[in-house]
């Protein structure tokens, strides 16, 4: 009885998140904030959602398999997604019109596909002041 109530729980609240990925996916208005919403929401769901199964199944060797899908999504699914928003950023993909700010505004150089992270102007900063110095 009991098992029923937590697996029932866990189930209801993986669906809602994986429901509300899904709604991230369509409502979104850019490409980056589809990424944001949808690998936070749909790993948190799917996550609870094979914890509510493992749970449902009482067999260590299903919670065994359970346990290593959802480090595998945990380790992957950030990565992934930042990868493919790192791709679309050097591909040209745009903002959304009413972003605030890009973090990655002049620190990309199309040409070399470089990406700076800005120390380099201050480490020419400091290193020309002590060429000055010595000087």
């Amino acid at each position: 009885m009991v098992v029923d109530i937590v697996v029932g729980v866990l189930s209801f609240f993986g669906t809602v998140f994986v429901f509300l990925a899904a709604v991230g996916m369509v409502r979104m208005p850019d490409t980056y904030l589809r990424i944001s919403v949808t690998t936070k929401a749909a790993t948190l769901g799917i996550g609870l959602l094979l914890i509510a199964g493992a749970i449902y199944s009482y067999d260590l060797a299903i919670t065994a398999k359970v346990m290593a899908i959802i480090l595998f999504i945990l380790l992957t699914a950030p990565v992934s997604a930042h990868l493919i928003g790192r791709t679309s950023y050097f591909a040209g993909v745009k903002l959304w019109k009413d972003s605030i700010m890009d973090d990655l505004d002049g620190k990309y150089d199309k040409n070399t596909q470089e990406l700076s992270s800005g120390e380099e102007d201050e480490k020419d900063i400091k290193g020309s002041k002590k060429d000055k110095a010595v000087d």
